[in-house]
């Protein structure tokens, strides 16, 4: 069978790219900053700032990696130490790593913290570097009051060592530092990451699925509607996530390419919003445009032009021998729908021109479930 997803490594949040879509304007400026610092023998340290899945680890690993091949400290060669605080949240779980980081290793007790940093610079100074330490997920350490901070950030006047510090975080750290530490990171020593727009996950999700899946195997559709998906939040990892459950979705059915279909079973996997209890509490109105709307989608894209999605909602209120729907009415009941995140809405020239899309679960099963409440004769809320 020939399989959809080929490299699924290279979906995964720890994967490094090569190159940083859409991040490469930041990645030129932090690596100047910390190149012009070495070329005056001085560490240099950032915060570095931003949502989830936008980008900061990968910008943080592909800094320290660009530094080790071409940066150099007064002779000293760089090296990077990449430390998650999430699971290392106190200064010695911290020191542990860094120690690793250093070739020496210590039992996980019987030592204090100043005993494990004087063992830390006695590893420095048997093998000479400048060591690029970045701490990921850095606040659940700084709201305990490290120590750490201020001492890597001063590695010089503290006689520690050769030492240039990154702190990685979601929030803005700069105000829970202590005022010591917050003198290494002035003004340009601070970058906050903005979301990403839907395009550029359009981008990244095209440039990671030449990568990973086979050629043929995917249209720009199909990633749009995945950056559709993810563009609230700007969240790239999630949105290779559904990249990555979609074509799992593919390959269990033994599908030549990802369809429209598999993505929405995708998120509705990864993050469910329709629950049993939501098209309870839906009126027929809702029901019927939603039924509707699961019809027209299956197998045939993700989103339908409104004007269709209409005329086949008054087909279907002819076949149920219902009463027609008001224009106005299908509107507001539409609008109802997307306020309750069942559906998007994105409006073009005129209402009528709008595209109506639905990603939270795969339409064939939805149209199956709504077929069934609507046959029992359920009348709902309205």
């Amino acid at each position: 069978m020939v399989r959809v997803l080929l490299n699924e490594e290279t979906l995964d949040a720890s994967y490094l790219p090569a190159r940083l879509v859409h991040r490469e304007k930041e990645l030129e400026l932090v690596y100047r900053r910390f190149r012009e610092s070495f070329s005056k023998g001085l560490p240099n340290h950032l915060l570095l700032t931003g949502g989830v899945g936008s980008g900061k680890t990968a910008l943080a690993r592909r800094l320290g990696a660009d530094l080790e091949r071409g940066g150099r400290l007064a002779g000293l060669p760089v090296r990077t130490a990449y430390i998650n605080c999430w699971r290392r949240a106190s200064d010695r779980t911290v020191m542990l790593d860094l120690l690793r980081s250093v070739h020496v290793s210590l039992p996980d007790r019987g030592y204090s913290l100043s005993e494990m940093l004087d063992v830390f610079e006695q590893g420095l100074r048997k093998s000479p570097e400048h060591l690029l330490v970045l701490l990921d997920e850095a606040s659940s350490l700084v709201r305990q009051g490290t120590k750490l901070v201020y001492l890597l950030s001063r590695s010089h006047e503290v006689e520690l060592g050769s030492i240039s510090l990154v702190l990685i975080a979601v929030e803005d750290l700069f105000p829970l530092l202590d005022p010591a530490s917050r003198s290494s990171f002035g003004v340009t020593r601070r970058l906050s990451l903005a979301p990403y727009d839907r395009a550029a996950l359009v981008d990244i999700l095209a440039s990671r699925a030449e990568l990973a899946l086979r050629a043929g195997s995917y249209e720009r559709d199909v990633l749009d509607q995945i950056a559709r998906i993810a563009s609230p939040n700007g969240d790239a990892r999630f949105a290779l996530e559904i990249l990555a459950g979609a074509a799992h979705a593919a390959d269990d059915e033994g599908a030549d390419a990802i369809s429209s279909e598999h993505v929405r079973r995708a998120k509705g996997s990864i993050l469910p919003t329709v629950t049993e209890g939501q098209l309870e509490a839906l009126s027929t109105h809702e029901l019927g445009i939603l039924l509707s709307l699961s019809r027209l989608l299956k197998g045939r894209g993700s989103s339908a032009a409104s004007q269709k999605l209409r005329a086949n909602h008054a087909a279907l209120l002819e076949e149920l021998h219902a009463p027609p729907m008001s224009r106005t009415t299908f509107w507001r009941t539409l609008k109802e729908l997307e306020r309750d995140g069942l559906v998007t809405l994105e409006t073009g020239g005129s209402g009528e021109s709008s595209q109506v899309a639905m990603d939270e679960l795969p339409a064939s099963y939805l149209a199956t479930l709504l077929e069934e409440r609507l046959g029992r004769g359920r009348t709902g809320k309205g």
